[in-house]
């Protein structure tokens, strides 16, 4: 089974390094950075050391690209057979993450701390999965929730 990460404009460099950490601790693949997802490499190309600090050193174990266009790279990947899992709460359509139906190539979508994933994003989603909240907050902090989700559904 093959699984990539996508973050859709994730703006904290803290939760990209800790996303990094936990996706090189389950054996993702690949994470694919879009909107203004911070990346391990500055605009110069040198190493960002607030990433290198949050990731202790995974974003060099794990392959990571920037999408330009998130919504075309995703369309391609779809095309080449890859599931399409988006993480988010939208009524009516988001199921508990733990009745995820997995495939042989898996995407995981999560968004904006605040915003959550885009909807054209969302569009493009086989399932949309969601976390059950029990308290009074509607959600958890996105590498929370990464964590969460890649090891009740990849560590078997």
């Amino acid at each position: 089974m093959k699984n990539i990460v996508v973050l859709d404009n994730i703006r904290s460099v803290l939760n990209v390094g800790a996303i990094f950490r936990t996706s090189d601790a389950i054996g993702v693949e690949k994470i694919i950075l879009g909107g203004f997802t911070p990346t391990p490499l500055d605009r110069f190309g040198r190493e960002r050391n607030d990433i290198q600090k949050a990731s202790l050193g995974a974003h060099k174990f794990v392959d990571w690209e920037y999408a330009e266009d998130l919504e075309n790279k995703l369309l391609e990947l779809k095309k080449e057979g890859w599931k399409i899992f988006v993480i988010e709460q939208v009524k009516n359509k988001s199921i508990d993450y733990k009745k995820a139906q997995l495939g042989e190539k898996n995407i995981f979508i999560f968004g904006n701390e605040n915003l959550g994933v885009q909807e054209k994003i969302i569009t493009l989603g086989d399932e949309i999965l969601e976390i059950p909240m029990r308290g009074q907050k509607e959600s958890l902090n996105v590498a929370t929730t990464v964590g969460i989700v890649l090891f009740k559904l990849l560590d078997f």
